[in-house]
């Protein structure tokens, strides 16, 4: 298979390294790495993807890696890639999100039998005696090196508070602790976590004599500068019940044509030459590009059935054979009462989810980009109702590839 570290330059997942030929030698051997997520929201998204993927091919390579759930500086808050300071949550609050993270990453990384490990920074960061802290491990710390951090120089602008200023502590020293305890000698993350883990392999040197390693991550963003997961419905989760596995499939078929290639490295694991192949895929052939890279980003989160159900609803929506549609297709439950007058076609386009105001649904039913049942619908004003129902449902279209289909709900 050969080295992993290789493998990770050529799909694109390194920005920065310690030591390049250092690391490259350490990954001759097998490594326990690790890669923390802090648990601020119930579900990742896909912005995450980029680190997910990179533990998965440690995985296949023969390493180990660690996922570690950020219980613990949850509490704190990462002051990285923020202008502001993050909210304070609750215990309650961050062990709930953590169960659902687990389960997300558990879709991508084998954890039977101490293949990986997933474990939470809460178990030794919350027993921390403050004093014994800040001599044991404060001690070996430069404010001034700190501040040079870029995650601490663009806060200083608008404000760092002392407990965000423990934060880069806190990761280093979870560093050591994961290689002291579990022989972990590989931190990866993002390009903003650059400044903590260069404190932990220093950290880890300073208290052992050993030299640990850290690979970061690109920012990962798509050729019109749209950060990764971000689309007018807001953030694209991997938790189903958050994005639809049809809507996650539609998420990555509807990227640019110039990013498939890039995104078939990154976020499948298909080989590079098969990769290379499908990005040099030209005109109308792009589209079974797209696909490919859709059914297997949609595979690796939801698996096998639910991807290729939403395969099967995108092509038949795409083919414009929508007398049967699929059950992957987003549906909207209405009452029959709400559309016994008729619902202005703006207001159901809003309802629906397939325009975010309903200034944006008459802009664009104005301008041509609203169909009923695929026909143009001529105002934005126009009313749809019970009328207009084919076979028990009705289908609004926005543009050439977002549809919802709208079904009655009974009153019970």
């Amino acid at each position: 298979m050969g080295n992993i570290f290789s493998n990770f330059e050529e799909r694109g997942f390194v920005e920065q390294v310690t030591d390049r030929d250092l690391v490259h030698e350490q990954l001759e051997h097998a490594t326990t790495c690790y890669i923390g997520f802090d648990p601020t929201a119930s579900s990742l998204h896909v912005g995450s993807l980029v680190p997910i993927m990179s533990l998965a091919h440690m995985q296949r390579a023969g390493h180990r890696p660690i996922a570690l759930v950020g219980g613990g500086t949850t509490l704190v808050g990462d002051p990285s890639g923020r202008t502001e300071i993050r909210p304070i949550m609750t215990r309650e609050m961050i062990n709930k999100n953590a169960e659902g993270i687990k389960t997300q990453l558990a879709r991508f990384i084998d954890f039977s039998d101490g293949k990986a490990l997933m474990l939470n920074n809460a178990d030794w960061l919350t027993g921390l005696n403050y004093i014994d802290f800040l001599r044991d491990i404060g001690r070996h710390f430069s404010v001034n090196r700190m501040l040079a951090a870029e995650s601490y120089k663009a806060r200083l602008k608008t404000g760092l508070s002392f407990i965000e200023f423990n934060y880069m502590l806190l990761q280093a020293y979870d560093f050591w602790h994961l290689f002291k305890h579990y022989d972990c000698r590989l931190q990866m993350g993002g390009n903003d976590q650059w400044g903590n883990i260069l404190a932990g392999a220093d950290l880890t040197r300073r208290l052992e004599g050993e030299t640990i390693h850290g690979i970061t991550f690109p920012l990962i963003t798509t050729s019109s500068g749209i950060k990764m997961g971000k689309t007018h419905k807001g953030a694209v989760w991997l938790d189903p019940e958050l994005t639809s596995p049809y809507d996650y499939y539609q998420y990555w078929i509807n990227q640019e044509d110039r990013d498939v290639e890039r995104f078939l490295a990154l976020f499948t694991f298909l080989p590079m030459d098969e990769v290379r192949r499908l990005g040099a895929l030209q005109g109308a052939e792009i589209r079974y590009a797209k696909e490919v890279l859709a059914y297997e980003a949609t595979k690796l989160c939801h698996g096998t059935e639910e991807a290729e159900n939403a395969k099967a609803a995108a092509r038949q929506l795409f083919g414009g054979d929508t007398t049967t549609l699929s059950d992957a297709v987003p549906n909207y439950m209405i009452h029959t009462g709400e559309l016994d007058q008729g619902v202005p076609a703006y207001i159901l386009f809003e309802k629906t989810g397939l325009c975010k105001t309903r200034s944006d649904a008459r802009r664009l039913i104005t301008q041509g980009g609203g169909y009923l049942n695929n026909n143009k619908i001529q105002t934005y004003d126009q009313k749809i109702g019970l009328n207009d129902m084919v076979d028990d449902s009705i289908l609004l279209r926005s543009g050439k590839k977002k549809y919802v289909r709208i079904s009655i709900q009974e009153r019970p």
